[in-house]
């Protein structure tokens, strides 16, 4: 290229080649190289932009065609998640509640299933207001956690809640609220982060109005804050709101549960613990 190249302002039809735009670009008459502003290269052209040498076949450039693909329904999740259900077979149930150290009924309550697909350990999500399932979390052997495309967070809940005076356990994390009820607390579940599933939190307690709320933290500083700050909401809605957490050493719930914790090791904590007030303040108008 010399410094005889004549440059084309992109436009409509002569897009940039890197980064597709139509404006501020530009682009030589004989399709060899651009200048762009927006995508860095190894040489600056001044105000310009940057020097992006193309390939020896000179692009053939045409109207930009716009493709409109139709619209995709979204999936239906119970349906998705009662097949992975169906699909988790006794034996393979029973050998990952070992490999959790929790109870394979636990796990068949809150409706885990067998993902052969990704394949992974589905742990659905529904919403308490209409029973339905918003999203699936998904858990391979190895690797992280991911979700089923499409979804949306809400709650792990079991088959169905107590309603007597059991309190309802809020855990972090669908495991945590399984390990809590292998050890007895029928009412566990579990939120979908540390801090996510207010809304349907509060939308629960409104509906069922359990006579206890306990916050269930992880053993760290996140945890402990969501969980704080989870039990300040709540009290706007439950007369009787608590915060526990595991003891020093132990990470969380689950871990707690496998070091030996049973139903009385939690209530004794749970008696133990502050019963969170609801704190008004009132302001003067003009003070």
């Amino acid at each position: 290229m010399t410094t005889e190249t004549q440059w084309l302002r992109v436009s409509r039809e002569l897009p940039c080649p890197v980064c597709e735009k139509i404006d501020w670009c530009l682009v030589a008459a004989d399709k060899t190289a651009c200048i762009c502003p927006r995508t860095e290269s190894a040489k600056r052209c001044g105000d310009a932009g940057f020097l992006h040498r193309l390939t020896d076949t000179p692009r053939q450039y045409g109207p930009r065609r716009v493709v409109l693909r139709p619209a995709t329904a979204p999936p239906d999740l119970s349906a998705l998640a009662a097949s992975y259900r169906d699909a988790a077979t006794p034996d393979r149930l029973a050998a990952f509640a070992a490999e959790l150290g929790v109870g394979p009924a636990s796990l068949t309550a809150f409706g885990v299933g067998w993902a052969a697909g990704y394949p992974a350990w589905a742990f659905p999500m529904t919403d308490p207001t209409t029973g339905t399932v918003t999203g699936i979390r998904l858990r391979p052997p190895v690797g992280k956690k991911f979700s089923v495309t499409g979804g949306k967070e809400s709650l792990f809940l079991p088959g169905s809640l107590n309603a007597g005076d059991d309190p309802l356990l809020v855990c972090e994390g669908a495991t945590d609220a399984i390990a809590a009820h292998t050890v007895g607390f029928p009412n566990a579940i579990g939120r979908p982060s540390c801090t996510g599933g207010t809304a349907h939190l509060v939308a629960l307690v409104r509906l069922h109005k359990p006579a206890r709320v306990v916050v269930v933290g992880d053993n760290d500083e996140p945890g402990m804050r969501g969980a704080e700050a989870l039990a300040s909401r709540l009290t706007l809605y439950a007369r009787d709101v608590r915060v526990i957490a595991p003891p020093a050493g132990v990470k969380d719930l689950r871990a707690w549960v496998a070091a030996g914790a049973t139903r009385p090791t939690l209530e004794h904590l749970i008696h133990a613990a502050a019963r969170r007030q609801l704190n008004l303040s009132l302001t003067t108008k003009g003070t």
